[in-house]
């Protein structure tokens, strides 16, 4: 009798998740449908101005300690392997010859390259009419890199108008 009990029981306990799961399944596809993203509950409680995505070549290891150094200051960083990030970086406004290492996005804006956390703060603080600011190149004293000494001059892109966003 103990054994149809337990029996009895599993099969409800499978219903019951059956239809959970077919229940979020459902919402999950009502929100594709109407254009919703799934957010997560960490995306959920982070500021949008704190979130930045960053597409990188997979063997720059300075990518990988400026992402680091983002997260140190406070933002949630998604890192997106892409060997292409120059060519994405163009198309989304980057001058070409003012590209940095690699590519992010946070709060609408693109910055381009090691630009430190202050100046990104700044930028979304701010909300200047452009669509991002660059720091050229690999400087040794840029964050993510050895040196920690010295001006970094950052410039903010508007289609073709590029401008000096700090030199700081």
């Amino acid at each position: 009798m103990n054994r149809k009990l337990l029996t009895g029981t599993a099969l409800v306990l499978a219903a019951v998740s059956a239809i959970g799961i077919a229940t979020f399944t459902a919402a999950e596809s009502d929100n594709a449908a109407s254009g919703n993203a799934a957010v997560t509950p960490a995306e959920a409680t982070v500021p949008a101005d704190r979130q930045m995505t960053i597409w990188r070549d997979p063997n720059c290891g300075c990518c990988d300690v400026y992402a680091d150094y983002m997260e140190e200051n406070g933002y949630q960083v998604t890192r997106i392997d892409d060997r292409a990030f120059d060519k994405r970086s163009i198309a989304a406004g980057v001058p070409e010859r003012g590209l940095g290492c690699h590519l992010a996005q946070v709060d609408g804006y693109y910055v381009s390259g090691l630009v430190p956390a202050e100046i990104v703060a700044r930028l979304t603080d701010e909300r200047p009419e452009v669509t991002g600011i660059t720091l050229p190149g690999m400087p040794m004293n840029a964050p993510g890199m050895r040196g920690k000494s010295g001006a970094l001059k950052i410039y903010a892109f508007a289609g073709d108008e590029v401008t000096v966003f700090s030199n700081e």
